[in-house]
C-alpha cells in the first residue's frame, strides 16, 4: 500500500511518522481509509474502488425522510408535492417514472403521475404546466422527456414553461443561467450532475485544482456538469463529437465524467492511472446469456477501465440511483423553501418609509406621489398564492374564499375594533386612525398587521367629508377607492332589482292567470318532462306536501304552491332591500351561509299577513349567483405598504357600517397568532350585538377615537376650555358604555393643528380617570404610522389583558327591552317610544317568529343626542331583516338636526390619466 502513495504523501509520512499521520496529524489519509479511498489490490493487478450509487442514495433517502418528518412537525399535514408530467406512453419513460414514484413514496413525498395522450398539443401541455405552476400543493414539477406526441413539440419552450421555483429537474433557462454564473444557492442543479458531484465527494478526492474532462455537452448532463466542476474549482475540458484527439484529452483527466450515449466508447487504456471515472451512460447491447437477450452497459468499457482507474461507478447501480435521489432532494428543498416563504403568519413584507412634507399637501396629491409596490407582490408577502387572487385594476385584487379553507386549522391573530365618539360635520378621523394604527404596528413595530375597513360608497366618495379611506399620510389610494371598485355595490343593486322585478311580475300574473296556467309557467315542460326546482321542493316541504313528482300534485296542492297572494300594498321597498342585502353579505360566513340568508329574506306579505320570502319567489338562487363574487374581500395597501381589506359598505343609516365578517376572519388567519387585525366599526353597540354574535369573534381591545373639537361640540360651542370640560361628560358616558362590553378600552385623541397640548392632555387625563386602560394622542394624519406609534404600543399592552366579552342583552329578552338597552348604549336614552305603525309591525314580527333577533337602531352621525332634555328615542318605523338576522328600528327623522351632505361638485377628472 505504501509504495502506491504519491511522492508528497510518502514525504509527509516520513516526516510525521505513519501511525501518527494516520490517526490524527494527517486526516486526509484517515478519511481515505475510512471511505475505502485507497486502491484494493489482489495478487495480479490493481482494482479500482467501486463507488456505489445504490448505497449512497440510501443514505440520502434516510436523511430526506427525517427532513420531511420535521416539516410535518412544523406544519401538521404538510407534505412535499411532486408532479411528473408525461406526454405519450413510452416504455422507457414509464420505467423511469415508476422509479421516481417509488422513491417519492419511501420518503413521504406526495407524487402524482399525470399522463397526457399522444394526441396532446403543445398548447394543452403548456396549459397543464401552468395549472401545476399555480398549485400551492405542488412543489416540484418535472416534464418527462422525450415528449411523445403526434404533434410538433418545442421541448425548449415546454421545459422553460415550468416555474423556476418548481423546476426540480433544473432544466429551465433560468436555473441553467444561474448555474452558469455560479449562483448555486438560488437555483436547482440538474439531478444527474448533482448526483455525480455527490459521488465525487464520497470518494474523498478533492475536486479543487484537478484536471477534469467531461465528455458530452448535453443540457441535461454535459453542460451543467462542466459548470459544476468549474465552480468547484476544477480545470475543466468539455469534449464532444468534434474533439480531434479524444483519447489524448481523456489521458489528462484526474476526474472523468462520460455522458456521450455510446456503449463502451471509452477504453481502459485511455484513462489516466488513478483517475476518478463517473460513467453516466445507459446503453443496451446484445447478450445471449441474459434471458432478455440484452444487458446494460455504460459509455466506459468497465472491465478495462477498472484496471487503471482509482474510482469508478458501475452501470447499473452508479449514477442512476443518485439521479433519482437528487430529484427527491430538490423536491424536498423546494418544499422547505415554500414552507419558509408561505408558513402561516410568517410574513416578509417590505414597508415604505414616508417622508411627510410641511406644509402638508392635499390628500389627493399625497396619494398620487406615493410609491407603491405591485399589489401582487404584497399578496405574496403576506402568504397568498397566485391562484387565490384575482386582479381588479392596478392596485387591488380580490382574495378567494379558499384561503379560509386552507388556513382553517391556523390560530387567529389579535382582533382590535376601532370606533368613534360623536362626530362633527367633517368627521373625527376614525378611518385615518385605523390605517395609521395598522401602519404603526406593521411598518414600525414589525408586527403582522392588517386593517379592515368598509368599501366607500358613492355617498362617501362624492361627499364633502371624503371617501372614508383615511387621509393625509394614513390612507389608501384615493383614485382606486373612489372608482366603481370591484362592483360589489352594483351586484347588490342588481340583486335587489331582480327581487323587486320578480315581485312585480308575480303580482301581475297572479291576477291574470289561472292556477294551472301559473303552474305551467313556474314548472314548465322541458324535453317532455316536468321537474321541480330545488327551491320549489323546499316550498312544498314548508307547506307540508311531501311530493317530488309534479304530476302527483292535486289541484289544491298546485294552488297552494303557485298562489302567493302577494299584497301589493305591503312589500319591501327597494332601498330597504339594498340595505338588507348589503348587510347580509357583510354578515355571511360562507357561500352556503349567503345563499341561506338570501333564501329567508322576507320581501313581501300575503293578503292574509303571512311573510313571503325570496325562496317562495324562486329568485334566491339567481340573487346568490349575482352576489357570489361579492363575498371575496378586496386587498389593497396603505401608503406604507400595510395590507388592507376593503369589503362591503353597509351604511349606518340602514345597518351599522362595519366591514365584513369574511374580511375579518381571513385577515385574522393571515396575520398569525402574534399579529393584529384592526377593524373599523362606526357604531359600537351594533358591532358587539350583531357582528360579534354572527362571527363568533371576540375583540381583544377596543380603540375609542375622539377629538378635541368633537368634545367641544358636545360641550355646546366652539374653542373653549370650559366647553371642553363639559364635553368630557359625554366622553365619560361613552367610556362607561364601552367598558360594559368587558373589553379593554384605549382612547385615541386624533389631534388637529388647532388643538393645544393642554386640551389634549385634559382629555387624556379625564379618559384615564373614567376607566380607559390607556389614553394617548394620535397624529397619523400628518405623520403616518410614526404618529400612531404610542397608540400601537398601548394597543399591544391592552390586547394582553384578559377579558371576557359581555353582550349588551340576551336574545331571549323581549324586543322592547332589547331596544331600551340599545337606546341606552347608543343614545344615553332612558326609554323608547314607538309610533302606532311601529307597534303594529313589532307585534306582527314577533308573531312571525322574529322576536329572538338582535336589534339595530339606524342612526346618523349624531350617535347620542346633544339635547340634554331629550330622554326618549322616538321610533317611527321598523323592519325585519330576516336574511341578515336582525330587527332594524328607524328613529323619528324629524328629531334629527342635520343638514344634507354637500356634494363634492368641484371635482376635476383627467380622463386620460388616473388623477382626480
Amino acid at each position: 500500500m505504501y509504495k502506491n502513495l504519491s511522492q508528497d504523501l510518502r514525504r509527509e509520512i516520513h516526516h510525521r511518522g505513519f501511525e501518527h499521520a494516520l490517526h490524527g496529524m494527517f486526516p486526509v489519509i484517515a478519511l481515505a481509509l475510512r471511505r475505502r479511498a485507497l486502491k484494493c489490490w489482489d495478487s495480479r493487478r490493481a482494482v479500482a474502488t467501486v463507488i456505489s450509487g445504490s448505497k449512497l442514495s440510501q443514505h440520502v433517502t434516510e436523511r430526506l425522510i427525517k427532513n420531511v418528518a420535521e416539516m410535518n412537525r412544523q406544519l401538521p399535514g404538510f407534505r412535499p408535492g411532486l408532479v411528473v408530467l408525461q406526454v405519450g406512453d413510452r416504455d422507457d419513460s414509464n420505467l423511469y417514472i415508476s422509479m421516481k414514484l417509488k422513491a417519492a413514496a419511501r420518503i413521504g413525498i406526495n407524487a402524482n403521475h399525470i399522463r397526457l395522450p399522444k394526441t396532446a398539443t403543445q398548447d394543452e401541455v403548456l396549459q397543464s404546466i401552468q395549472l401545476f405552476n399555480e398549485d400551492p400543493d405542488v412543489h416540484g414539477l418535472i416534464v418527462q422527456l422525450p415528449l411523445d406526441s403526434i404533434h410538433p413539440m418545442n421541448t425548449e419552450k415546454v421545459t422553460n414553461a415550468v416555474d423556476p421555483d418548481k423546476d426540480v429537474d433544473g432544466l429551465c433557462s433560468v436555473n441553467a443561467g444561474k448555474l452558469a454564473r455560479g449562483d448555486l444557492q438560488s437555483c436547482f442543479i440538474p439531478c444527474t450532475p448533482n448526483g455525480c458531484m455527490e459521488l465525487l465527494k464520497h470518494t474523498g478526492v478533492s475536486v479543487s485544482g484537478k484536471n477534469a474532462v467531461v465528455i458530452g455537452r448535453s443540457k441535461i448532463v454535459g453542460a451543467p456538469m462542466h459548470d459544476l466542476l468549474v465552480w468547484n474549482h476544477a480545470t475543466v475540458t468539455c469534449c464532444h463529437s468534434k474533439t480531434p484527439d479524444l483519447p489524448a484529452e481523456v489521458k489528462k483527466a484526474d476526474i472523468l465524467v462520460v455522458g456521450i450515449g455510446k456503449a463502451e466508447m471509452v477504453k481502459g487504456d485511455w484513462i489516466k492511472e488513478g483517475a476518478v471515472v463517473i460513467d453516466v451512460g445507459i446503453n443496451y447491447i446484445p447478450d445471449s446469456s441474459r434471458a432478455s437477450g440484452m444487458r446494460v452497459v455504460g459509455d466506459v468499457h468497465y472491465a478495462s477501465a477498472q484496471e487503471r482507474a482509482g474510482f469508478i461507478t458501475p452501470v447499473p447501480g452508479g449514477v442512476g440511483p443518485m439521479t433519482v435521489a437528487m430529484l427527491m432532494e430538490n423536491t424536498v428543498k423546494s418544499a422547505e423553501k415554500f414552507l419558509q416563504t408561505y408558513r402561516p403568519g410568517k410574513w416578509s413584507v417590505t414597508y415604505t418609509t414616508l417622508k411627510p412634507q410641511k406644509p402638508q399637501p392635499s390628500d389627493a396629491r399625497i396619494s398620487q406621489c406615493a410609491a407603491r409596490k405591485p399589489i401582487h407582490q404584497l399578496a405574496k408577502e403576506i402568504g397568498l398564492f397566485s391562484k387565490e387572487i384575482e386582479s381588479y385594476g392596478r392596485g387591488r385584487v380580490r382574495v378567494s374564499l379558499d384561503v379560509l379553507k386552507r388556513l382553517d386549522k391556523q390560530p387567529d391573530g389579535k382582533y382590535v375594533a376601532v370606533t368613534g365618539l360623536t362626530s362633527s360635520l367633517l368627521t373625527e378621523g376614525r378611518s385615518t386612525v385605523t390605517l395609521g394604527l395598522a401602519q404603526a404596528l406593521g411598518g414600525h413595530l414589525k408586527v403582522n398587521a392588517f386593517a379592515c375597513v368598509r368599501q366607500p360608497s358613492l355617498h362617501h366618495c362624492l361627499g364633502v367629508r371624503g371617501a372614508a379611506v383615511g387621509g393625509g399620510y394614513s390612507q389608501i389610494s384615493i383614485e382606486e377607492a373612489r372608482s366603481l371598485f370591484t362592483g360589489d355595490s352594483e351586484a347588490v343593486l342588481a340583486s335587489s332589482g331582480l327581487i323587486t322585478d320578480t315581485i312585480t311580475a308575480y303580482c301581475h300574473y297572479q291576477a291574470k292567470l289561472s292556477d294551472q296556467a301559473l303552474f305551467d309557467l313556474l314548472v314548465p315542460v322541458r324535453d317532455d318532462h316536468r321537474a321541480f326546482s330545488s327551491s320549489q321542493l323546499r316550498r312544498l316541504q314548508r307547506l307540508g306536501v311531501e311530493k317530488s313528482d309534479p304530476s302527483a300534485l292535486t289541484q289544491d296542492e298546485i294552488r297552494r304552491l303557485v298562489r302567493l297572494d302577494i299584497n301589493p300594498d305591503v312589500r319591501t321597498d327597494r332601498a330597504s332591500l339594498d340595505g338588507e342585502i348589503m348587510a347580509l353579505v357583510s354578515l355571511s360566513r360562507s357561500v352556503e351561509d349567503l345563499q341561506d340568508r338570501l333564501a329567508r329574506m322576507v320581501v313581501a306579505h300575503s293578503t292574509s299577513g303571512q311573510p313571503i320570502i325570496t325562496e317562495d319567489l324562486g329568485v334566491s338562487g339567481a340573487a346568490g349567483l349575482l352576489l357570489k363574487e361579492s363575498l371575496k374581500p378586496c386587498l389593497m395597501q396603505t401608503l406604507e405598504g400595510t395590507p388592507v381589506f376593503l369589503h362591503i359598505s353597509p351604511l349606518a343609516d340602514t345597518a351599522w357600517g362595519s366591514p365584513s365578517i369574511m374580511a375579518d376572519k381571513m385577515a385574522l388567519k393571515l396575520v398569525g397568532p402574534q399579529g393584529f387585525v384592526v377593524a373599523e366599526t362606526p357604531h359600537c353597540e351594533s358591532f358587539f350585538s350583531i357582528t360579534c354574535r354572527s362571527s363568533g369573534l371576540r375583540p381583544h381591545a377596543l380603540v375609542l377615537v375622539t377629538s378635541v373639537r368633537a368634545l367641544k361640540m358636545c360641550g355646546g360651542g366652539p374653542r373653549n376650555v370650559e366647553l371642553l370640560e363639559k364635553g368630557c361628560a359625554h366622553l365619560e358616558r361613552r367610556l362607561e358604555t364601552a367598558r360594559a362590553y368587558g373589553v379593554p378600552v384605549v382612547l385615541a385623541v386624533n389631534t388637529f393643528s388647532c388643538d393645544s397640548e393642554a386640551e389634549v392632555e385634559m382629555v387624556c387625563n379625564h379618559a384615564r380617570r373614567f376607566g380607559a386602560v390607556e389614553a394617548v394622542q394620535c397624529s397619523s394624519w400628518s405623520e403616518g404610522g410614526a404618529g400612531a406609534l404610542e397608540l400601537a404600543h398601548s394597543v399591544q399592552r391592552a390586547a394582553e389583558i384578559q377579558s371576557m366579552l359581555h353582550f349588551p342583552y340576551e336574545l331571549q329578552m323581549p324586543v322592547i327591552d332589547k331596544m331600551r338597552k340599545a337606546a341606552w348604549q347608543m343614545f344615553g336614552a332612558e326609554d323608547v317610544a314607538l309610533s302606532a305603525k311601529a307597534k303594529e309591525k313589532l307585534e306582527l314580527y314577533i308573531k312571525q317568529g322574529f322576536g329572538h333577533y338582535p336589534v339595530c337602531i339606524s342612526e346618523s352621525r349624531i350617535c347620542m343626542s346633544n339635547d340634554a332634555e331629550v330622554k326618549v328615542v322616538a321610533i317611527s318605523d321598523l323592519q325585519a331583516y330576516a336574511g341578515a338576522g336582525f330587527l332594524r328600528f328607524v328613529p323619528n327623522m324629524t328629531n334629527r338636526r342635520e343638514d344634507p351632505t354637500w356634494p363634492r361638485l368641484l371635482v376635476d377628472s383627467h380622463l386620460e390619466s388616473p388623477e382626480i
